[in-house]
């Protein structure tokens, strides 16, 4: 008898609390070690990563370009996430052990963080269009005074709109938890929907159509270059650079455009149909650990294709950048 009731309590996440505890999420020993093993990693690496790379634009002027600064936001809500996913460690088991506060508090810098990043890549798909599609105009339409006002928004509004749509849950923080231990939180279904349409569907149909467009106008371009280069290759030299650099921009970014994507719709594709009641525990945790990762793989992607986050990075860990004038550093 005394052996059925430790075993009932070691099941608990609060022992003391037999009648109104949680029961926790039961794993074979090593599946839960190597659960917590590679969930801690990803959020090490996803830190250190975008910590690299928010270091990298704010401290070399050379960097301050609007496209970098809206690199900055997606790399600061990253980092962010990086943050976030040790409270996925600490859920691991079913168990939350922070206060109820606490737990809508994640729930909602969680939206903040996720609905932010989604329109930061909206932000940088326009930034493309604009730099593909009227090359002309670009330097006078997207300054780094305009990116930055850009980036302010999309977060303020991502803050508004989800502090709005938790508000009763901030209200009473736990009120909708059935048992000590658990982390709920309930949105109301038509505002949810609404929510979902707005921070994901709606953008992602403006990111696809933006980038489509760009992709058109790039092969043209590509084409011309080409066809032309031999007659003007003196008179136009510095022209066919600038348009290749941005091509090149374009090409890179749309490569982090579509991981995004492919991280993130199939999280986005189960809340929106609300099957998520019919995956098992190994489905769930491939879904919500590929929409994290994906977090982590965006400097991964930096570091491939742009010179200047390699040159950087080398500067940051060699202590360099503390030397006097450093900001100054040519690494372009």
């Amino acid at each position: 008898m005394m052996m059925m009731k430790t075993i009932e309590e070691a099941e608990l996440c609060f022992p003391q609390l037999l009648n109104s505890s949680c029961r926790k999420t039961m794993h074979p020993h090593s599946v839960s070690v190597l659960t917590y093993a590679i969930l801690s990693s990803i959020s090490l690496l996803t830190v250190t990563l975008n910590l690299l790379v928010i270091i990298s634009i704010s401290h070399f002027r050379q960097l301050h370009t609007p496209t970098n600064h809206l690199l900055l936001s997606l790399a600061v809500s990253d980092f962010f996430v990086g943050l976030l996913m040790s409270f996925q460690v600490v859920l691991i088991d079913g168990c939350w052990f922070l206060s109820d506060l606490m737990c809508i508090l994640y729930y909602v810098l969680d939206y903040i963080i996720t609905s932010a990043s989604i329109g930061t890549m909206v932000l940088i798909s326009v930034d493309r269009y604009v730099a593909i599609c009227d090359p002309l105009h670009y330097p006078n339409k997207v300054t780094p005074q305009r990116a930055q006002v850009c980036v302010c928004v999309c977060w303020l509004c991502a803050a508004l709109c989800h502090s709005l749509l938790l508000k009763e849950n901030l209200k009473q923080p736990g009120r909708y938890n059935s048992c000590s231990g658990e982390c709920v939180v309930v949105i109301d279904y038509v505002a949810g929907l609404a929510d979902l349409f707005l921070s994901f569907i709606g953008p992602v149909i403006v990111i696809v159509a933006l980038y489509v467009r760009v992709f058109v106008v790039a092969v043209s371009q590509a084409r011309a270059l080409r066809s032309h280069i031999a007659a003007v290759r003196l008179q136009c030299s510095v022209k066919v650079t600038a348009k290749k650099s941005e091509v090149k921009a374009a090409r890179t970014l749309g490569v982090v455009i579509v991981v995004f994507l492919i991280c993130l719709c199939p999280y986005f594709c189960v809340a929106l149909t609300g099957q998520d009641t019919l995956l098992n525990a190994s489905s769930a945790a491939f879904v919500i650990c590929l929409f994290y990762f994906n977090s982590c793989l965006n400097p991964i992607i930096y570091a491939f294709f742009y010179p200047w986050f390699r040159k950087s990075v080398k500067l940051i860990v060699t202590l360099e950048i503390l030397k006097p004038g450093s900001c100054e550093a040519n690494i372009a």
